[in-house]
Protein backbone atom coordinates (compact mmCIF):
# COMPACT_ATOMS: atom_id res chain seq x y z
CA UNK A 1 0.00 0.00 0.00
CA UNK A 2 2.99 2.63 0.97
CA UNK A 3 4.50 1.83 -2.25
CA UNK A 4 1.18 1.96 -4.23
CA UNK A 5 0.93 5.78 -2.50
CA UNK A 6 4.27 6.73 -2.81
CA UNK A 7 4.04 6.00 -7.19
CA UNK A 8 0.60 7.82 -6.81
CA UNK A 9 2.70 10.64 -5.44
CA UNK A 10 5.59 11.06 -7.46
CA UNK A 11 3.39 10.41 -10.73
CA UNK A 12 5.00 9.02 -14.18
CA UNK A 13 8.52 9.73 -13.35
CA UNK A 14 8.42 6.36 -10.93
CA UNK A 15 9.44 3.06 -12.87
CA UNK A 16 7.19 0.21 -11.50
CA UNK A 17 9.08 -2.35 -9.88
CA UNK A 18 7.40 -5.90 -8.31
CA UNK A 19 8.88 -7.07 -4.68
CA UNK A 20 8.96 -10.63 -3.50
CA UNK A 21 7.15 -10.70 -0.20
CA UNK A 22 9.77 -12.23 1.88
CA UNK A 23 12.94 -10.09 -0.04
CA UNK A 24 12.63 -6.96 1.80
CA UNK A 25 12.60 -8.74 4.82
CA UNK A 26 15.67 -10.07 3.91
CA UNK A 27 17.57 -7.61 2.30
CA UNK A 28 16.77 -5.56 5.46
CA UNK A 29 18.58 -7.84 8.01
CA UNK A 30 21.43 -8.06 5.75
CA UNK A 31 21.61 -4.89 5.65
CA UNK A 32 22.86 -4.05 9.33
CA UNK A 33 25.78 -6.13 8.37
CA UNK A 34 27.30 -5.68 4.32
CA UNK A 35 26.05 -2.81 3.11
CA UNK A 36 27.33 0.84 3.00
CA UNK A 37 26.24 3.44 5.36
CA UNK A 38 24.31 5.13 3.21
CA UNK A 39 21.87 2.32 1.76
CA UNK A 40 18.27 3.32 0.57
CA UNK A 41 15.44 1.60 1.28
CA UNK A 42 13.21 0.61 -1.69
CA UNK A 43 11.12 3.44 -1.74
CA UNK A 44 13.73 6.22 -0.99
CA UNK A 45 15.62 4.39 -4.35
CA UNK A 46 11.95 4.43 -6.03
CA UNK A 47 12.04 8.48 -5.45
CA UNK A 48 15.33 8.64 -5.94
CA UNK A 49 15.35 7.49 -9.51
CA UNK A 50 11.65 9.44 -10.00
CA UNK A 51 13.49 12.70 -9.14
CA UNK A 52 16.31 12.32 -11.25
CA UNK A 53 14.37 11.18 -14.67
CA UNK A 54 12.02 14.69 -13.28
CA UNK A 55 15.19 16.96 -12.76
CA UNK A 56 16.54 15.96 -16.25
CA UNK A 57 13.21 15.86 -18.27
CA UNK A 58 11.53 18.64 -16.75
CA UNK A 59 13.97 21.04 -15.04
CA UNK A 60 17.09 21.03 -16.96
CA UNK A 61 15.61 22.58 -20.09
CA UNK A 62 14.71 25.54 -18.08
CA UNK A 63 17.66 26.11 -16.05
CA UNK A 64 19.31 28.62 -18.23
CA UNK A 65 16.41 30.60 -18.71
CA UNK A 66 15.54 30.77 -15.56
CA UNK A 67 18.97 31.93 -14.34
CA UNK A 68 18.98 34.89 -17.16
CA UNK A 69 15.76 36.07 -15.57
CA UNK A 70 16.47 35.77 -12.53
CA UNK A 71 13.11 34.04 -11.67
CA UNK A 72 11.26 30.29 -10.90
CA UNK A 73 9.44 29.20 -13.82
CA UNK A 74 5.67 29.40 -12.44
CA UNK A 75 4.68 26.05 -14.07
CA UNK A 76 7.73 24.37 -12.75
CA UNK A 77 6.45 25.07 -8.96
CA UNK A 78 3.08 23.95 -9.89
CA UNK A 79 4.73 20.49 -11.51
CA UNK A 80 6.82 19.91 -8.55
CA UNK A 81 3.50 20.26 -6.41
CA UNK A 82 1.85 17.69 -8.54
CA UNK A 83 5.23 15.59 -8.10
CA UNK A 84 4.64 15.79 -4.75
CA UNK A 85 8.12 17.34 -3.59
CA UNK A 86 7.19 19.58 -1.77
CA UNK A 87 5.03 17.44 1.08
CA UNK A 88 7.45 14.91 0.87
CA UNK A 89 7.30 14.43 5.19
CA UNK A 90 3.99 15.76 5.51
CA UNK A 91 1.41 12.97 6.34
CA UNK A 92 -0.73 10.80 3.73
CA UNK A 93 -3.77 12.58 5.54
CA UNK A 94 -2.72 15.82 4.58
CA UNK A 95 -2.02 15.54 1.41
CA UNK A 96 1.68 14.30 1.49
CA UNK A 97 3.99 11.57 0.86
CA UNK A 98 4.46 10.37 4.67
CA UNK A 99 8.02 9.72 3.72
CA UNK A 100 11.45 9.89 5.81
CA UNK A 101 13.78 12.88 6.53
CA UNK A 102 16.30 10.98 4.24
CA UNK A 103 13.37 11.08 1.91
CA UNK A 104 13.40 14.71 1.69
CA UNK A 105 17.52 15.15 1.71
CA UNK A 106 16.98 12.78 -1.67
CA UNK A 107 15.32 15.03 -3.22
CA UNK A 108 17.44 18.18 -2.28
CA UNK A 109 20.32 16.52 -3.58
CA UNK A 110 18.69 15.34 -6.86
CA UNK A 111 16.83 18.62 -7.67
CA UNK A 112 20.88 20.43 -6.88
CA UNK A 113 22.69 18.05 -9.83
CA UNK A 114 20.33 20.23 -12.02
CA UNK A 115 19.53 23.19 -10.35
CA UNK A 116 20.10 24.33 -6.99
CA UNK A 117 17.45 27.35 -7.14
CA UNK A 118 15.24 24.76 -7.14
CA UNK A 119 16.88 22.69 -4.90
CA UNK A 120 16.79 25.31 -2.08
CA UNK A 121 12.93 26.26 -2.59
CA UNK A 122 11.95 22.65 -2.15
CA UNK A 123 14.72 22.37 0.71
CA UNK A 124 14.20 25.61 3.08
CA UNK A 125 9.71 24.17 2.29
CA UNK A 126 10.57 20.83 3.41
CA UNK A 127 13.14 20.74 6.11
CA UNK A 128 12.12 24.12 7.75
CA UNK A 129 8.89 25.21 7.20
CA UNK A 130 6.85 21.86 6.99
CA UNK A 131 8.46 20.14 9.91
CA UNK A 132 7.77 23.01 12.10
CA UNK A 133 3.89 23.08 11.42
CA UNK A 134 4.16 19.04 11.75
CA UNK A 135 6.34 19.59 15.16
CA UNK A 136 4.51 22.33 16.82
CA UNK A 137 1.66 23.76 15.27
CA UNK A 138 -1.63 23.06 17.10
CA UNK A 139 -4.27 20.56 15.17
CA UNK A 140 -6.28 23.77 14.28
CA UNK A 141 -3.29 25.03 11.99
CA UNK A 142 -2.13 21.77 10.78
CA UNK A 143 -5.53 21.09 9.49
CA UNK A 144 -5.59 24.43 7.67
CA UNK A 145 -1.90 24.65 6.26
CA UNK A 146 -0.25 21.20 6.13
CA UNK A 147 -2.42 20.53 3.07
CA UNK A 148 -2.05 23.71 1.13
CA UNK A 149 1.62 22.94 2.02
CA UNK A 150 2.05 19.75 0.37
CA UNK A 151 -0.85 20.59 -2.59
CA UNK A 152 -0.37 24.44 -3.67
CA UNK A 153 1.50 26.90 -1.11
CA UNK A 154 4.84 27.61 0.03
CA UNK A 155 6.35 28.80 2.76
CA UNK A 156 8.82 31.11 3.82
CA UNK A 157 11.39 31.09 6.90
CA UNK A 158 11.82 34.80 8.35
CA UNK A 159 14.36 34.93 10.71
CA UNK A 160 17.18 37.08 9.82
CA UNK A 161 17.45 40.87 9.93
CA UNK A 162 19.90 43.53 9.16
CA UNK A 163 21.64 43.17 12.40
CA UNK A 164 20.77 39.58 13.36
CA UNK A 165 22.68 37.24 11.16
CA UNK A 166 24.93 34.49 12.68
CA UNK A 167 23.67 36.70 15.81
CA UNK A 168 19.90 35.42 15.01
CA UNK A 169 18.92 36.37 19.00
CA UNK A 170 19.76 39.50 18.79
CA UNK A 171 16.38 40.05 16.25
CA UNK A 172 14.42 43.57 16.80
CA UNK A 173 11.16 42.58 15.72
CA UNK A 174 8.67 42.89 17.73
CA UNK A 175 5.18 41.57 18.62
CA UNK A 176 2.94 44.00 20.60
CA UNK A 177 -0.18 42.29 22.11
CA UNK A 178 -3.36 43.73 21.66
CA UNK A 179 -6.27 41.73 23.37
CA UNK A 180 -6.44 38.38 21.37
CA UNK A 181 -3.97 39.61 18.76
CA UNK A 182 -0.78 40.89 18.00
CA UNK A 183 0.84 43.38 16.47
CA UNK A 184 4.11 42.56 14.75
CA UNK A 185 6.48 45.50 13.23
CA UNK A 186 9.92 44.98 11.69
CA UNK A 187 12.37 44.08 8.91
CA UNK A 188 13.42 40.63 7.75
CA UNK A 189 16.38 40.11 5.30
CA UNK A 190 17.45 37.52 3.18
CA UNK A 191 14.51 35.76 3.64
CA UNK A 192 14.42 32.64 0.69
CA UNK A 193 11.16 32.00 -0.99
CA UNK A 194 9.17 35.35 -0.29
CA UNK A 195 8.73 36.11 -3.83
CA UNK A 196 6.58 32.98 -3.88
CA UNK A 197 5.75 32.28 -0.50
CA UNK A 198 1.53 32.30 0.40
CA UNK A 199 2.82 31.79 4.29
CA UNK A 200 5.26 33.20 6.32
CA UNK A 201 6.67 31.51 9.35
CA UNK A 202 8.05 35.05 11.57
CA UNK A 203 10.32 35.21 14.35
CA UNK A 204 9.25 38.10 16.98
CA UNK A 205 9.98 38.91 19.98
CA UNK A 206 6.92 39.71 22.73
CA UNK A 207 9.07 40.87 25.40
CA UNK A 208 12.36 41.78 25.24
CA UNK A 209 13.00 42.38 28.59
CA UNK A 210 13.20 38.21 28.47
CA UNK A 211 15.98 38.30 25.53
CA UNK A 212 16.04 35.53 23.50
CA UNK A 213 13.16 33.51 25.48
CA UNK A 214 10.77 36.14 24.29
CA UNK A 215 11.06 35.20 20.57
CA UNK A 216 7.78 33.64 19.54
CA UNK A 217 6.64 32.18 15.96
CA UNK A 218 4.18 33.77 14.10
CA UNK A 219 2.05 32.34 10.77
CA UNK A 220 1.88 35.32 9.03
CA UNK A 221 -0.68 34.49 5.47
CA UNK A 222 0.66 36.82 2.56
CA UNK A 223 -1.89 38.88 2.05
CA UNK A 224 -2.00 40.08 5.38
CA UNK A 225 -2.28 44.11 6.21
CA UNK A 226 0.84 45.76 6.57
CA UNK A 227 2.99 43.11 5.14
CA UNK A 228 5.35 44.24 2.36
CA UNK A 229 7.68 42.20 0.22
CA UNK A 230 10.07 44.59 -0.93
CA UNK A 231 12.56 44.48 -3.75
CA UNK A 232 14.07 41.06 -5.23
CA UNK A 233 18.08 40.88 -4.21
CA UNK A 234 20.24 40.67 -7.18
CA UNK A 235 22.89 37.53 -6.26
CA UNK A 236 25.56 35.93 -7.45
CA UNK A 237 23.97 32.70 -7.52
CA UNK A 238 20.61 30.66 -7.01
CA UNK A 239 19.43 33.77 -9.14
CA UNK A 240 16.14 32.05 -9.35
CA UNK A 241 15.54 31.69 -5.95
CA UNK A 242 13.74 34.53 -5.01
CA UNK A 243 15.50 36.48 -1.85
CA UNK A 244 13.13 39.77 -0.64
CA UNK A 245 13.70 42.10 2.56
CA UNK A 246 9.93 42.11 4.59
CA UNK A 247 8.97 44.76 6.00
CA UNK A 248 5.97 44.17 8.83
CA UNK A 249 4.23 47.44 10.00
CA UNK A 250 1.43 46.59 12.53
CA UNK A 251 0.89 43.23 11.03
CA UNK A 252 -1.99 41.80 13.02
CA UNK A 253 -1.77 38.57 13.77
CA UNK A 254 -4.58 36.64 16.29
CA UNK A 255 -3.14 34.44 19.21
CA UNK A 256 -4.43 31.22 16.98
CA UNK A 257 -1.78 31.66 14.67
CA UNK A 258 1.39 31.46 17.06
CA UNK A 259 2.95 28.41 16.03
CA UNK A 260 3.66 26.60 19.04
CA UNK A 261 4.35 28.37 23.13
CA UNK A 262 4.84 31.98 23.37
CA UNK A 263 8.64 32.77 24.41
CA UNK A 264 9.47 28.98 22.55
CA UNK A 265 9.95 30.53 19.04
CA UNK A 266 13.84 30.71 19.97
CA UNK A 267 13.98 26.63 20.77
CA UNK A 268 12.17 25.90 17.20
CA UNK A 269 14.56 27.65 15.29
CA UNK A 270 17.60 26.37 16.66
CA UNK A 271 16.35 22.99 16.45
CA UNK A 272 15.33 23.77 12.75
CA UNK A 273 18.50 24.96 11.35
CA UNK A 274 20.24 21.83 12.81
CA UNK A 275 18.00 19.92 10.65
CA UNK A 276 18.13 22.46 7.78
CA UNK A 277 21.80 22.06 7.98
CA UNK A 278 21.83 18.81 6.80
CA UNK A 279 19.43 19.96 3.55
CA UNK A 280 21.92 22.10 2.65
CA UNK A 281 24.88 20.14 3.40
CA UNK A 282 22.55 17.20 0.52
CA UNK A 283 22.31 20.57 -1.91
CA UNK A 284 26.07 21.48 -1.73
CA UNK A 285 26.21 17.37 -1.94
CA UNK A 286 23.88 17.50 -4.69
CA UNK A 287 26.11 20.59 -6.83
CA UNK A 288 29.06 19.29 -6.26
CA UNK A 289 28.14 15.81 -8.16
CA UNK A 290 25.83 18.14 -10.34
CA UNK A 291 29.37 19.79 -11.72
CA UNK A 292 31.41 16.33 -11.98
CA UNK A 293 28.53 14.93 -13.95
CA UNK A 294 28.41 17.46 -16.39
CA UNK A 295 32.03 17.37 -16.63
CA UNK A 296 33.40 14.43 -17.21
CA UNK A 297 31.23 13.48 -20.61
CA UNK A 298 33.77 16.84 -21.94
CA UNK A 299 37.28 14.95 -20.81
CA UNK A 300 35.74 12.52 -23.22
CA UNK A 301 34.74 14.69 -26.23
CA UNK A 302 38.06 16.61 -26.29
CA UNK A 303 41.08 15.54 -27.48
CA UNK A 304 44.98 17.35 -27.13
CA UNK A 305 48.06 16.07 -28.49
CA UNK A 306 45.85 13.13 -29.78
CA UNK A 307 44.44 12.07 -26.59
CA UNK A 308 41.13 12.59 -25.08
CA UNK A 309 41.90 15.42 -22.12
CA UNK A 310 40.19 13.03 -19.30
CA UNK A 311 43.16 10.43 -19.97
CA UNK A 312 45.87 12.98 -18.92
CA UNK A 313 47.30 11.69 -15.67
CA UNK A 314 46.87 15.20 -14.61
CA UNK A 315 43.42 15.71 -15.12
CA UNK A 316 42.64 11.91 -13.64
CA UNK A 317 44.61 13.37 -10.54
CA UNK A 318 42.37 16.20 -10.28
CA UNK A 319 38.47 14.62 -10.90
CA UNK A 320 39.67 11.40 -8.99
CA UNK A 321 40.05 13.66 -5.84
CA UNK A 322 36.72 15.45 -6.35
CA UNK A 323 34.91 12.19 -6.68
CA UNK A 324 36.50 10.95 -3.01
CA UNK A 325 35.76 14.46 -1.54
CA UNK A 326 32.05 14.33 -2.63
CA UNK A 327 31.59 10.69 -1.58
CA UNK A 328 32.80 11.49 1.73
CA UNK A 329 30.62 14.83 2.18
CA UNK A 330 27.91 12.48 1.35
CA UNK A 331 28.67 9.53 3.62
CA UNK A 332 28.65 12.69 6.12
CA UNK A 333 25.13 13.82 5.22
CA UNK A 334 23.48 10.43 5.00
CA UNK A 335 24.61 9.94 8.50
CA UNK A 336 23.53 12.51 10.01
CA UNK A 337 20.04 12.19 8.40
CA UNK A 338 19.89 8.76 10.29
CA UNK A 339 21.11 10.05 13.04
CA UNK A 340 18.24 12.28 13.54
CA UNK A 341 15.55 10.38 12.37
CA UNK A 342 17.00 8.17 14.91
CA UNK A 343 16.27 10.20 17.31
CA UNK A 344 19.92 10.67 18.26
CA UNK A 345 21.67 13.95 19.31
CA UNK A 346 23.49 14.51 15.82
CA UNK A 347 23.99 18.76 16.16
CA UNK A 348 27.84 17.89 15.68
CA UNK A 349 27.42 15.48 12.63
CA UNK A 350 25.25 18.29 11.24
CA UNK A 351 27.55 21.16 11.51
CA UNK A 352 30.32 18.78 10.16
CA UNK A 353 27.73 17.80 6.98
CA UNK A 354 27.01 21.05 6.10
CA UNK A 355 30.86 22.46 6.61
CA UNK A 356 32.54 19.88 4.24
CA UNK A 357 29.85 19.53 2.12
CA UNK A 358 30.07 23.38 1.50
CA UNK A 359 34.20 23.13 1.02
CA UNK A 360 33.82 20.01 -1.15
CA UNK A 361 31.30 21.83 -3.29
CA UNK A 362 33.50 25.37 -3.66
CA UNK A 363 36.59 22.85 -4.65
CA UNK A 364 34.68 20.84 -7.00
CA UNK A 365 32.83 23.50 -8.82
CA UNK A 366 36.26 25.84 -9.52
CA UNK A 367 38.03 22.49 -10.49
CA UNK A 368 35.46 21.72 -12.70
CA UNK A 369 35.95 25.01 -14.67
CA UNK A 370 39.79 24.15 -14.58
CA UNK A 371 39.36 20.38 -16.28
CA UNK A 372 37.12 22.13 -19.01
CA UNK A 373 39.35 24.90 -19.91
CA UNK A 374 38.28 28.08 -21.59
CA UNK A 375 34.61 27.32 -22.16
CA UNK A 376 34.48 26.45 -18.47
CA UNK A 377 33.74 30.29 -17.50
CA UNK A 378 31.38 30.52 -20.79
CA UNK A 379 27.61 30.62 -20.04
CA UNK A 380 26.83 28.14 -23.10
CA UNK A 381 28.31 25.49 -20.68
CA UNK A 382 27.37 24.52 -16.94
CA UNK A 383 30.36 25.08 -15.36
CA UNK A 384 30.32 28.54 -14.44
CA UNK A 385 26.59 28.80 -13.40
CA UNK A 386 27.40 25.81 -10.82
CA UNK A 387 30.80 27.44 -9.57
CA UNK A 388 28.41 31.07 -9.09
CA UNK A 389 25.74 28.54 -7.03
CA UNK A 390 28.05 27.17 -4.68
CA UNK A 391 29.37 30.06 -2.54
CA UNK A 392 26.38 30.45 -0.63
CA UNK A 393 26.44 26.98 0.74
CA UNK A 394 29.13 28.14 3.33
CA UNK A 395 27.32 31.38 4.29
CA UNK A 396 22.89 30.74 4.64
CA UNK A 397 21.55 28.38 7.35
CA UNK A 398 25.11 29.45 9.46
CA UNK A 399 28.44 30.20 7.83
CA UNK A 400 30.89 27.46 7.70
CA UNK A 401 32.95 29.65 11.20
CA UNK A 402 29.61 29.45 12.92
CA UNK A 403 29.99 25.78 12.15
CA UNK A 404 33.67 24.89 13.06
CA UNK A 405 32.94 26.98 16.18
CA UNK A 406 29.94 24.78 17.01
CA UNK A 407 32.24 21.56 16.21
CA UNK A 408 34.86 22.81 18.26
CA UNK A 409 32.94 23.02 21.57
CA UNK A 410 31.08 19.59 20.86
CA UNK A 411 34.44 18.14 20.44
CA UNK A 412 36.03 20.01 23.66
CA UNK A 413 33.30 18.94 26.06
CA UNK A 414 34.16 16.05 27.39
CA UNK A 415 37.64 17.38 28.56
CA UNK A 416 36.62 20.53 29.62
CA UNK A 417 36.59 20.48 33.84
CA UNK A 418 33.74 20.61 35.64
Amino acid sequence: FFISVMLKRIGKFAAPRVFAPFSFHRATCARSFSTSLFTFTSEETMLQDAVRRFANEEIKPKVAAMDEAAKMDPQLIRDLFEQGFFGVEIGEEFGGSGMSFTSALLVIEELAKVDASVSVMVDVHNTLINNMFKKWASDELKNEFLPRLASNTIGSFCLSEAGSGSDAFALRTKAVQDGDDYLITGDKMWITNAGEAGVFLVMANVDFSKKHRGITCFVVDRDTPGLEILGKEKKLGIRASSTHPLSFNEVRVPKSRILGQVGDGYKYAIQMLNEGRIGIGAQMVGLAAGALESTLPYLYERKQFGTYIGDFQAQQVIYGQLATEIECARLLVYNAARMQQNGEDFVKEAAMAKLFASQVAEKTASKCIELVGGVGISQEYPQEKYYRDCKVGSIYEGTSNIQLTTIAKLVAAPYLKK
